[in-house]
């Protein structure tokens, strides 16, 4: 039987958590590839659709990773994906969906042992829970 491998969306701000992920190649941070990464400028023009998409295409987790706050080169930035996702969170904690499938990480650009870090801790926990089964509910 083989092992269960959790599938990860991530959502990087391209100034701080993807600069941060670049880091983590860069100095050979090992972390593991079940993440597939989306660039995007600003964490805060990650939509909640966006996350929901995934989660339904099949990933298991999604990760969204901003500047920290105070950091946001837009300014409020990852207010704004703070906001999105807390409210996201409750919407699915109401409806039955395990909110803890959603990470959102503020991870600055010279963080990248903390970016390969949150990756393995990720997939350590997906691991525990299992495949999302939203996947599964709206297959047709």
């Amino acid at each position: 039987m083989s092992e269960f491998e959790p599938r990860i969306v991530a959502f990087l701000c391209h100034w701080c958590t993807y600069t941060g992920a670049d880091l983590a190649g860069t100095t050979r941070q090992q972390y593991p590839p079940n993440i597939r990464i989306i660039h995007l400028m600003c964490s805060g023009a990650v939509d909640t659709i966006y996350v929901l998409k995934a989660l339904i295409d099949g990933a298991d987790g999604v990760l969204i990773g901003g500047c920290h706050p105070g950091d946001c080169h837009y300014q409020t930035g990852n207010y704004k994906a703070r906001r999105r996702v807390a409210i996201l969170k409750n919407i699915l904690s109401q409806l039955g969906y395990d909110p803890e499938r959603i990470w959102l990480r503020w991870i600055s650009a010279s963080e990248g042992k903390l970016f390969a870090d949150t990756v393995t801790q990720m997939v350590e926990e997906l691991k525990q829970k299992g495949p999302n089964p939203i996947k599964k509910m709206w297959a047709l």
